[in-house]
C-alpha cells in the first residue's frame, strides 16, 4: 500500500474543484423543488461507484481505442482549463441537456452532475500521477462530502449565501486552473 497524506489530498481537492458541488447547491435546490425529493444516499453512492468503476476500467478502454493514458491526461488537463474558466469567470461553456424523465436521484444528480465529464477524465489524469489507492481515497472523502451537502443544501445556501457560493466558485476555480497547468506540463514531456 502506498497510501500518501499529500496525493490524497491533493487528488481530494482536485475532485472537489471538478465536481463543484458547493457551486452546484443552487442546481440541487431546484433539482429538490422539481422532483419533490432527491435521495442523498443513492446519488452519493451512484456517484462513487461510476467513479470507481471508471478508474479501474478506463484505462482499459482507452487501450482499446489506442489511446495512452499521458494524451488522456493533458486532454483532461484541457477540459479541467475550461471548467476552471467557467467557475472563475462566471460563463458556461459546457451546456447539459435537459429534458429526461429519469429520476432526478440519478439523472442529472449521480451522473453527469457529480460523475460527469470533467470528474472521470480527472481520475484517469490522476492515475497518471498518483497511486491508486490514494485516489480511491480521495474520492471516498469526496463523496461522503457530497451526502453531506446534498442533505443541508437549503442549510448551506441560507448559511453562506450566493455570494459565498460565487466566491467559493471562484477560489476552487483558481487552484482547478493552476492543477490544469500542472496536469498539462506533466504529461506533454512524454508525448514530444
Amino acid at each position: 500500500m502506498n497510501f500518501n497524506i499529500k496525493e490524497i489530498f491533493t487528488a481530494f481537492m482536485v475532485l472537489f474543484a471538478v465536481i463543484d458541488i458547493v457551486g452546484n447547491i443552487p442546481i440541487i435546490i431546484d433539482l429538490r423543488k422539481k422532483a419533490g425529493h432527491i435521495q442523498s444516499e443513492k446519488a452519493s453512492v451512484i456517484a462513487g461507484v461510476i467513479m470507481i468503476i471508471f478508474l479501474f476500467i478506463g484505462e482499459s478502454i482507452l487501450k482499446l481505442v489506442g489511446i495512452d493514458v499521458h494524451s488522456f491526461a493533458v486532454a483532461g488537463a484541457f477540459i479541467l482549463l475550461f471548467i476552471a474558466l467557467e467557475m472563475i469567470l462566471g460563463i458556461t461553456l459546457y451546456k447539459q441537456e435537459e429534458g429526461s424523465s429519469l429520476n432526478a436521484t440519478v439523472f442529472p444528480l449521480a451522473f453527469p452532475l457529480i460523475a460527469g465529464p470533467g470528474s472521470l477524465t480527472t481520475l484517469l489524469s490522476l492515475r497518471s500521477e498518483f497511486h491508486t489507492e490514494n485516489i480511491i481515497l480521495a474520492v471516498v472523502i469526496n463523496v461522503l462530502l457530497i451526502f453531506i451537502v446534498l442533505k443541508t443544501s437549503a442549510k448551506i445556501e441560507r448559511l453562506i449565501g450566493q455570494n459565498g457560493i460565487n466566491i467559493t466558485r471562484k477560489i476552487f476555480g483558481v487552484i482547478l486552473l493552476a492543477i490544469a497547468v500542472k496536469l498539462f506540463t506533466s504529461n506533454i514531456k512524454f508525448l514530444l
